[in-house]
């Protein structure tokens, strides 16, 4: 088959040169113009409805908010798994859709379905909140400000209303977010014998102040001749009017306002805080608009904050968490890598033909061949990212390979004697089908990686794709630009015979043995496969390898009942004891929440940054175990690691309809876990029972007088932490409206007895009783939290893994314990986080791998025209496995996604080998060369090539196998998978190959013969040729 594509460039040089100066151009203004982000733009259907309730217990959320949101949902077309989360005055449900469901007709779907049961709800709750959740929305870079001169909630409201307003109008920012601080409020804080005394509730003194303390429409006047707006005003505008207002009691009687007690103009009551390295901050966190570069963006962010601080300097920014930094690493190391391995390989290349011009030609070949690339990801809407850039310094051997076949090729021809331009139009002429061949299965390898189901099919789907823009570009250049610029560039060489030197005799000599006992050589290749498979059991299974972020993400949490001051003091002796390490540059606090944002005063989320991994001895597995030696000598806390999504090293799910069935088996588990000594800090992440207060009306009393249930509750949710943030009263100052909150001064709720004497409203006749007379108030304990999955309870028990334990033999661990094997009746367990995400993720990749060598044999078989050549190339993809085991038992690596990965460009790249052998085998018999011959005569020409190619692409890798820079301990393992497969199975395929060609060859001429007599003659059968090149060595001498 000749396809003469590389002549007529040869001989019409124009258009391949515009067309590579156009592309190259594009190429250049796309690089400068692509977003770099961390992972790839992604849209996963995810819709949170949350539902918040002053004042409710988690039990009561539970049973009747979450519930019923969870029954109208569940029934929506594409509902893949509903997720709940339940804390102190906050029900949040996560519906995640099948991935072909839009996005905004999921969101339209469940606003529909919430709106229909909104009458069900109590009446006590906010509207519900339906909106989209953004997977790849996590805040790119944060900051926090302060100012001696300011308060706390001063500073919280410069930040709302310059910092943020001001941010918000760059470009590229999506939202800004603030954290920490606090919003100014009106304090009425009532003494609870006052109220007793005069007998009103402070339900009625709010109601009061919320109808009396407004600016109301009035109607229309005509005034005059003129029309008028009618407006009421009552609304006070300073807190010295408030405080003079007048309240009405029972009996026509009245009394001020602050008669009943004391009003503050002050701060809302704190349920979090922020703190950097000990001191109060306000934070707030940047999020990038969906397409925008995260570097780009912080930047801009960065230049503005500097400009507001010079403009006023009374307020300093500083930053306290930069995940950007790891991005831009990672860009920064994936560039080195890509130039470095490039440098290499060029190297590789002079070594092997000695000549300067040759190599010159092979090193314009990559910058031609990924410039275009970057401009075909503008094209498909892709970023730099921690995937794409996988992809580029994936490819950087194979970008070079297409051109080191053809150069070489024509080095050859020219040592024969031959002109430049002869050499170059006769030997790109002779090549064209293997280096097509190999460039195609490389594209069919790889392509059906961005087609995967599932979450990792979004996260991969620029994998593949970068990949196959990439090397058909390289294509392009070895077919186009290649053989034009050897013809006119390269100088003749003196006529050179060929002698093989002592390597190639005996390589050569070793390859008549090897087909004199094919059937032996076919067997050995079987029997290194089998044991191959076999020693995959010597390696541990696991889904990413630690990284060095430079971040540390700490989930800390005090026992059940601790105050939010008690978490402010612990938290701050950790940062204190942290501060000493010489590695840590700061420590920030978010206290009152968790990572994932579990809203609970006794749990506090520690973010600890490093200096960078080149400036420090110690990696940040060395440092996180100091780190967790420092925080276990904290009394009265327990803590743990969590990635990015907050989730921990080993998370293990049990789901069940039964709570206390759920909690025997997750007790039970949870013990059985903490015998595993490579398990550390083994914790459920449900919360722990809390002391609470329970108030149990007596019904029969309380019907007598009139009261209700509601009446009782809505008493003391005001007296105690005030009303519902909607039905405050609020004070307009003019440049905004500040909420006024009526409850009981705070002492008041240090003690039973004056709950108890709280009055209640009694009928409609302006009577109380006091809240003993109709209630029992007594101690009792409930959830913190409650977490629920497809509409049941769940416990997540998770574990920090240590000892070099990997994820896979961490969940095959729990699995084998006995605990696990005899858990309750229907309690059952889920595989969650990063081991539900490996499955997927290895599930996808076999499947691809498989669809992979489907395309690969369907390409090869339309280039050959026939079936046997390919099933022998294809025969030499399991030699590989050996090579990228053994490197990984030497260098102590585990399976893990990067190594599935490499395992994957193994395919395409392993293939390479043997097209080159059996395409020239091919050629050769079709002039009449002997069979055996022919093969051997490939082998002989081939093998410069091939080894030449394989030792480029190991140097290719060599700067991503030695894992610096930020993200190589990703990059590091793929490396050294490739780096071991290309070094075995070029060996092994150099000797394999040629005995199975041999053995495919007399079954296809069997299989002919067996069927040829079903299939009648053509017309050329006459012209055809009566006996192609077929016989053995013997026969060949005959």
């Amino acid at each position: 088959m000749r396809l003469n594509i590389s002549a007529a460039s040869i001989k019409r040089p124009i258009p391949g040169i515009v067309l590579f100066v156009v592309l190259t151009i594009l190429g250049l203004f796309a690089f400068s113009e692509l977003p770099v982000t961390r992972f790839p733009n992604i849209d996963i259907p995810l819709v949170q409805v949350s539902v918040s309730e002053a004042g409710a217990a988690p039990s009561e959320l539970e049973s009747q908010v979450t519930k019923r949101i969870e029954d109208s949902v569940a029934n929506l077309t594409g509902v893949k798994h509903v997720m709940s989360t339940v804390s102190d005055g906050l029900s949040s449900t996560v519906i995640e859709f099948q991935l072909e469901t839009d996005t905004d007709r999921a969101v339209d779907d469940v606003k529909d379905a919430i709106s229909k049961i909104r009458a069900e709800l109590p009446r006590t709750i906010e509207e519900p909140v339906v909106n989209r959740i953004d997977v790849e929305g996590q805040s790119i870079i944060s900051y926090a400000a302060a100012s001696p001169g300011m308060t706390l909630e001063q500073l919280s409201w410069y930040v709302d209303d310059v910092v943020i307003r001001q941010l918000q109008g760059l470009k590229g920012v999506g939202r800004v977010q603030r954290i920490g601080g606090i919003a100014r409020e009106i304090r009425v804080e009532l003494d609870p014998d006052r109220l007793m005394a005069l007998g009103v509730t402070a339900a009625e003194v709010n109601a009061q102040i919320r109808s009396i303390n407004t600016d109301l429409a009035g109607g229309r006047g005509e005034i005059g001749g003129q029309e008028q707006t009618i407006r009421t005003l009552a609304n006070a505008r300073t807190v010295e009017n408030l405080t003079d207002m007048k309240i009405s009691l029972a009996n026509g009687r009245e009394v001020r306002l602050s008669e009943l007690g004391e009003v503050k103009d002050t701060a809302e009551e704190a349920r979090s805080f922020a703190r950097n390295n000990g001191e109060p901050v306000v934070s707030f966190n940047i999020f990038r608009t969906k397409g925008a570069s995260d570097v780009a963006v912080a930047d801009e962010v960065s230049k503005k904050l500097k400009a507001m601080q010079e403009a006023n300097p009374e307020v300093a920014y500083s930053l306290i968490d930069e995940p950007v930094s790891y991005t831009e690493g990672n860009y920064e190391s994936a560039m080195h890598s890509l130039i470095e391995g490039a440098v290499l390989a060029i190297i590789v290349v002079f070594i092997f033909l000695r000549d300067w011009r040759a190599t010159v030609i092979s090193a314009i070949a990559l910058p031609l061949s990924i410039i275009p690339t970057f401009f075909l990801m503008d094209l498909m809407g892709f970023s730099l990212n921690l995937v794409s850039l996988l992809a580029l310094t994936l490819v950087t051997g194979i970008l070079v390979d297409d051109a080191i076949v053809e150069i070489e090729n024509i080095v050859r021809h020219m040592r024969m004697g031959k002109s430049p331009y002869r050499a170059a139009m006769e030997a790109a002429d002779e090549i064209g089908l293997a280096v097509i061949a190999i460039t195609m299965t490389i594209v069919a390898v790889f392509a059906p990686v961005s087609f995967m189901g599932g979450v990792p099919g979004q996260y991969f789907s620029q994998f593949g794709l970068t990949v196959a823009a990439a090397v058909f570009i390289s294509l392009l250049v070895a077919r186009l630009i290649t053989p034009l610029i050897a013809a006119y560039f390269l100088r003749p060489h003196k006529h050179v015979e060929e002698k093989d030197g002592r390597i190639m005799r005996l390589y050569t000599g070793a390859l008549r043995v090897s087909l004199r006992h094919r059937w032996m050589t076919l067997v050995g290749g079987i029997a290194i496969f089998i044991v191959s498979l076999m020693s995959t059991s010597l390696l541990p299974t696991g889904f990413m390898p630690n990284e060095d972020a430079a971040r540390i993400v700490v989930q800390a949490e005090l026992p059940p009942g601790s105050k939010l001051e008690d978490t402010r003091a612990v938290t701050d002796e950790i940062t204190a004891r942290l501060k000493k390490l010489p590695e840590v540059q700061s420590v920030f606090v978010m206290g009152g929440t968790t990572p994932t944002g579990v809203l609970e005063i006794r749990k506090s989320a520690i973010i600890i940054r490093l200096t960078p991994k080149n400036a420090r001895d110690r990696s940040q597995k060395e440092i996180e175990a100091e780190v967790a030696r420092i925080v276990a000598e904290v009394p009265d806390v327990r803590a743990w690691y969590v990635n990015e999504r907050g989730e921990r090293e080993l998370s293990i799910t049990l789901t069940g309809p039964n709570p206390d069935e759920l909690a025997k088996g997750a007790a039970d588990l949870e013990n059985g876990m903490r015998r595993v000594s490579d398990f550390l800090n083994v914790a459920p992440s449900t919360g722990l029972s809390r002391p609470e207060l329970f108030v149990e009306p007596r019904l029969d009393r309380a019907a007598d007088l009139g009261i209700t249930t509601d009446a009782i509750s809505q008493t003391i949710r005001v007296a105690t932490i005030g009303d519902v943030d909607a039905n405050l009263a609020k004070l307009n100052t003019g440049e905004r409206l500040i909420p006024i909150r009526v409850q009981l001064r705070e002492s008041a709720r240090t003690s039973a007895g004056v709950l108890e004497q709280l009055s209640v409203p009694a009928g409609s006749g302006g009577r109380s009783v006091p809240l003993s007379a109709v209630a029992d108030v007594g101690f009792g304990e409930g959830p913190s939290s409650i977490e629920r999955y497809d509409r049941q309870r769940r416990i997540v028990l998770g574990a920090d893994l240590t000892g070099g334990m990997q994820l896979g033999d961490a969940v095959n661990a729990v699995l084998d314990l006995p605990e696990a094997k005899n858990l309750p009746k229907g309690v059952t367990i889920i595989q969650g986080a990063d081991a539900e995400v490996m499955g997927e993720v290895f599930a996808g990749f076999a499947k691809a791998m498989g669809a992979g060598i489907m395309m690969v044999l369907g390409v090869l078989v339309l280039l050959f025209g026939g079936v046997f050549q390919p099933i022998t190339i294809l025969a030499s993809l399991p030699l590989s496995i050996g090579g990228v085991i053994l490197a990984l038992l030497v260098t102590n690596n585990s399976i893990s996604m990067p190594v599935v990965i490499g395992i994957l460009m193994l395919m395409g790249v392993v293939t390479k080998n043997a097209i080159m052998l059996v395409d020239f085998a091919v050629e050769s018999e079709a002039k009449g060369t002997p069979r055996d011959l022919a093969i051997i005569d490939a082998g002989r020409k081939r093998a410069r090539p091939i080894v030449m190619t394989t030792i480029a692409m190991i140097a290719g890798m060599v700067p991503s196998a030695l894992g610096l820079g930020q993200g190589g301990e990703f990059r590091a393992p793929m490396a050294i998978a490739v780096i071991g497969g290309l070094a075995v199975s070029t060996m092994l395929s150099l000797m394999f190959v040629p005995s199975f060609y041999t053995i495919m060859d007399d079954v296809g001429v069997w299989v002919s013969k067996k069927l040829g007599r079903f299939v009648g003659p053509t017309e050329n059968d006459e012209d055809a040729p009566k006996k192609r090149g077929h016989g053995t060595l013997q026969e060949a001498a005959e």
